[in-house]
């Protein structure tokens, strides 16, 4: 008899299967709300840094187009005066005014587009247009006014990163 009455005054402890059921379609519930949220997380991030990465190296076109126009950088007088590739803005022109011979640089390397994904680093990752393109249709050519994502996506904002 003393050992029946251990058994019942014993507790069982644990979870039950109901608790346990409940408890995943909670954690369920809150993992599905979770993940679109860092989705979207994610993309600012990369458009963030598109947009970092633009305004970078659109500042560096824009002062050697300034720097040519001023007389450091030679140039033909039939060229444009934007650069003939984005590695020159890393590698650097002769200042053509200094004595000293000395170089201007412009960069200090060509930031990669963040939205691409065919593994290109650098001034590869990016699609680049001529001063002598048209807007609607740009292309390259024997200078680099401008530059641009390749991505065919669209942003948060509703707008191609192609036109960014």
């Amino acid at each position: 008899m003393k050992l029946r009455c251990r058994r019942q005054m014993t507790r069982v402890t644990g979870f039950t299967l109901i608790e346990l059921v409940v408890t995943l379609v909670i954690l369920g519930i809150l993992a599905s709300a979770a993940v679109p949220m860092a989705q979207l997380a994610f993309r600012r991030h990369k458009e963030e840094e598109l947009h970092r990465a633009l305004y970078t190296i659109r500042d560096a076109i824009d002062a050697y187009k300034k720097a040519a126009d001023e007389g450091h950088v030679a140039k033909d007088p039939s060229a444009s005066g934007y650069p003939p590739t984005l590695a020159i803005l890393v590698t650097g022109v002769v200042d053509a005014t200094d004595p000293a011979g000395r170089k201007m640089f412009f960069l200090r390397r060509v930031p990669t587009d963040p939205l691409n994904t065919d593994g290109e680093v650098g001034d590869r990752s990016w699609s680049k247009r001529s001063y002598a393109s048209e807007a609607d249709y740009p292309r390259e050519g024997d200078d680099v006014y401008d530059i641009f994502s390749p991505s065919n996506d669209v942003g948060l904002n509703g707008v191609p990163y192609k036109d960014w």
